[in-house]
């Protein structure tokens, strides 16, 4: 199955908000309806192809035959932009400004070596084009005319070691599906982003993914034991070993280059067997700076819960931690912040991590909730961009943003990202209301994640660009990371230019160079063309 071509995830799972929602937007932000729906797909107006039919007689013989180039307008339409709020914003509005030329289909790394050489030849850009799941422009080069290599032939389960617990999976092979398969041997990935139902293997690799668990399980790139990478000079593999000091480790040059150096066609990962249990519960802290606390008492001192997350005063009282439950907890003024703790693993490790964990909760203020919470948040895990496009529908602008700092620096980086949204957003005449979680967490810092809802106003992708520029400039002054885990794209690459520095980027460049001589590989992601 596709995902909805103006939306996110599967057309059927689509709910309009509740009432109480809509009263709240309506009456707190001034939201109003939408003076008209978004377009249909057949009523959008997509130009020919300007291919060349020689190029894309050579994208067949390099793809293995011609039903695996697509040329047609559904095809084309759906494989524009990524899923963000103003790539769906515009495409609603009919902008197909993005579009690929073309669909390519490769079935084997072989394959994919073929078309990026036909491409080469006859001046054609690449997007490699998972799930597309991207949320920073990350499917949007700047370099035209362009195709999008789409992955979804090649979903193997390539092989499984249970001795060494890994595996090497395909890059095109959903999340899923993945697990799907790794159950049969009784083994998980453990990895389970927002994205989880579209994403793929490859897409978690090219953009350092991190999964709700990752408390637990680790980012996807700690998890990632080798790789091979298509380009448009070669094959580079690595990872013979799950460490080594033979040089730099090549892998961490792939992980999170966003297809600007190659195409990720397979990665040889490490797996956990299949846990016997898993068990979710909220707890209750007065404030967010006191639950903070309490995180990072876990995080650096343990016991680690595998799935460990907390939830600032305005997103506990919208009820967002629970998005099936959104505006529950309007009603409860006292509710406090709520933080979501998971245990996975063997009957005992579990029963033994939640008694140690309750009692460090306990001593840091916390009071348990019981497993209601915990459970409903796990139900509804994968539902905020479903509740994203219902805001959408509703009038709303809705849209989000994450980074990351050492624990030192988390409570300016909130203080000064959230002020930044506000003001930004009143300024252009819709008030926003910001909320934000910790969403992953280290020994070191952790992640936070800020989801912002106002009134769409006059042009909401132009108001949403300047809180955005203002929301990048605060994170970078406050010691922020751009980016946690969305990853560069377009959205984000002028700030990791100055985040890397001048030196740094020059030697990115000379490797872009190097294994992408001709500049087709998604230009203008991740690195500023030359």
């Amino acid at each position: 199955m596709d995902m909805l071509w103006n939306g996110w995830g599967d057309p059927a799972k689509a709910a309009p908000l509740p009432e109480t929602v809509t009263g709240l937007l309506r009456d707190l932000l001034g939201v109003k309806p939408r003076s008209a729906p978004p377009l249909a797909l057949e009523d959008i107006r997509l130009p020919g192809s300007t291919a060349d039919p020689a190029a894309l007689a050579a994208l067949a013989r390099a793809a293995g035959g011609e039903e695996h180039v697509r040329t047609d307008a559904e095809s084309r339409i759906r494989h524009t932009r990524g899923k963000s709020t103003p790539d769906l914003l515009r495409l609603r509005a009919g902008d197909v400004s993005d579009v690929p030329q073309a669909v390519v289909l490769p079935a084997s790394h072989d394959e994919v070596l073929a078309v990026l050489g036909a491409c080469a030849a006859h001046g054609l850009a690449v997007v490699p084009f998972g799930g597309g799941t991207s949320v920073v422009g990350g499917l949007a080069p700047e370099r035209r005319p362009f195709v999008a290599l789409d992955l979804r032939r090649m979903n193997r389960l390539q092989a499984v070691d249970p001795v060494s617990r890994t595996a090497v999976l395909q890059a095109g092979l959903r999340a899923p599906e993945a697990e799907a398969l790794l159950a049969g041997h009784g083994f998980t990935l453990g990895h389970f982003p927002q994205s989880f139902e579209w994403a793929t293997i490859g897409g978690f690799a090219a953009a350092r993914s991190s999964g709700q668990a990752s408390a637990g399980y680790g980012r996807f790139d700690d998890m990632v034991l080798g790789l091979t990478l298509a380009t448009t000079e070669g094959t580079v593999e690595t990872g013979r070993a799950p460490r080594s000091a033979a040089g730099p480790d090549l892998r961490q040059l792939v992980l999170g280059s966003e297809g600007a150096f190659g195409v990720i066609t397979s990665v040889l990962v490490r797996i956990r067997p299949l846990p016997e249990t898993r068990h979710y519960e909220g707890w209750r802290f007065a404030s967010f700076d006191v639950g903070a606390a309490a995180l990072r008492r876990l995080a650096q001192d343990g016991p680690r819960p595998t799935v460990l997350r907390l939830s600032d005063e305005t997103e506990t009282l919208i009820g967002l931690a629970q998005p099936d439950a959104i505006g529950a907890g309007a009603a409860h003024s006292d509710a406090g912040c709520l933080a979501i703790t998971g245990y996975e693993g063997t009957a005992e490790d579990t029963a033994h991590r939640r008694a140690q964990a309750a009692a460090v909760l306990t001593a840091c203020g916390g009071t348990l909730l019981g497993a209601e919470p915990g459970e409903r948040w796990a139900h509804g895990r994968y539902s905020a961009p479903y509740l994203r496009d219902a805001l959408l529908d509703a009038g709303a602008f809705a849209e989000t943003l994450e980074t990351a700092a050492f624990w030192s620096a988390v409570p300016g980086l909130y203080d000064g990202v959230r002020t930044a949204l506000t003001d930004a957003l009143t300024r252009a005449g819709t008030p926003p209301l910001v909320m934000c979680h910790i969403s992953h967490v280290y020994e070191n810092g952790a992640s936070l994640y800020f989801t912002v809802v106002s009134a769409q106003g006059e042009d909401p992708v132009a108001h949403w660009a300047t809180a955005k520029h203002a929301a990048n400039d605060a994170v970078l002054a406050a010691g922020g990371t751009i980016t946690h885990h969305h990853g560069v794209g377009t959205d984000h690459r002028d700030w990791y230019v100055r985040e890397a520095g001048p030196l740094g980027i020059a030697a990115l460049q000379a490797v872009k160079r190097r294994l992408d001589p001709e500049g087709i590989l998604n230009p203008g992601v991740l690195l500023p063309t030359d």
